[in-house]
């Protein structure tokens, strides 16, 4: 697809969220116009506030923002409304175990529908998703050795809500798309990152971060033998905006996530980073029992305790194949974003 940015507008839902924002300022730099959707004006002006630190002022002047629901259908036809592209980023991600499935699973899967009906009526010629890997490899039996790809579904019957409501959204969406009438121009790709880490720029990060916030500010004891795929935010926020114009991207989904690690390494990255500063970062590796007591006191702790011992290796073939997907190391994410946690105030200096 060959596009003029400048006379392009890209609409960027869930413009205040860790993934939004570097997707914005991606957008911004390449030259695009961009509409966020923002659920109130206070959020309106913590995008601004960030984009006026990270980009000049000739490409902050193509940045429009706009208040929009996932669990409402007001204001859906107006953003998207003259758009080419939709990236749609905005998703509740919990860091907490919701009392009912439902709190996730609705404002996930209609919220998607929201947008999708909103981008087909506007004409809107490509949609990137953002969904998970947690929409891959939730609920199958345990298997170190499996290599999961795009081809691999979660199975919902057994997954927890997080999955589960990633999981329902993507398939919800896909069969949006398949329903549509022949003439209509919407196309779909989706991004399935693993855990996300990276720089932030402000004071909201992904909940993945909250694994280095504990750490740095020594709220845990040790590390658990709890590891994930994990992902820079700037290599989620490329490969959008890169599916978003690749004519082989349409119709595909794309597993975005380097090499499984353990907890445990990033926190040896971030001793060994920080540790001279006079960070000290607990590197102890913990008994899963350790891990399963400290769950019933750390919410966030008891979203990921399931997880304790498994392996969830992934391919990512196809998103350096077709995108030309080139990510950070696992040292390079963790690094910046506790270096940057530390300017935003997030963690305090010892």
């Amino acid at each position: 697809m060959s596009d003029n940015p400048a006379k392009t507008v890209v609409l960027v839902t869930g413009a205040s969220g860790f993934i939004g924002l570097h997707c914005v300022q991606q957008l911004l730099e390449q030259g695009y116009r961009v509409r966020g959707t923002v659920r109130s004006q206070a959020r309106a002006n913590e995008v601004r506030d960030a984009m006026a630190a990270n980009v000049d002022t000739q490409a902050l002047e193509r940045l429009e923002l706009v208040e929009a629901d996932l669990t409402k259908d007001e204001g859906w036809a107006e953003a998207a409304s003259g758009c080419t592209y939709v990236l749609h980023v905005a998703s509740p991600f919990p860091n907490r175990t919701p009392e009912h499935e439902d709190e996730l699973i609705k404002p996930a899967k209609e919220g998607t529908l929201r947008v999708l009906r909103a981008a087909a009526d506007a004409g809107v010629r490509r949609v990137v998703l953002t969904s998970s890997l947690a929409a891959v490899s939730g609920g199958h039996p345990d298997d170190n050795a499996r290599v999961y790809t795009e081809d691999d579904w979660s199975i919902v019957e057994r997954c927890p809500p997080y999955p589960k409501s990633k999981t329902l959204a993507e398939s919800a969406a896909w069969d949006f798309v398949a329903s549509l009438a022949g003439d209509a121009p919407l196309e779909l790709c989706v991004i399935n990152p693993g855990a996300v880490l990276g720089p932030v720029l402000n004071r909201h990060y992904s909940t993945s971060g909250e694994v280095v916030r504990k750490l740095m500010a020594k709220e845990l004891p040790g590390t658990a033998k709890i590891g994930f795929s994990w992902v820079d935010v700037r290599d989620v926020a490329s490969a959008h905006v890169a599916a978003m114009t690749n004519p082989g991207a349409a119709g595909q989904r794309f597993i975005c996530a380097i090499e499984f690690s353990w907890i445990d390494e990033v926190a040896a990255i971030l001793a060994k980073h920080f540790g001279p500063q006079g960070w000290k970062v607990p590197t102890r590796k913990l008994p899963s029992f350790v891990v399963r007591i400290v769950a019933m006191f750390d919410p966030t702790v008891k979203t990921v305790v399931s997880d304790l011992g498994r392996v969830r290796h992934v391919s990512s073939d196809r998103i350096r194949r077709v995108l030309n997907w080139q990510p950070h190391s696992l040292e390079e994410m963790t690094v910046s974003m506790g270096e940057t946690m530390i300017e935003q105030g997030i963690v305090a200096h010892p």
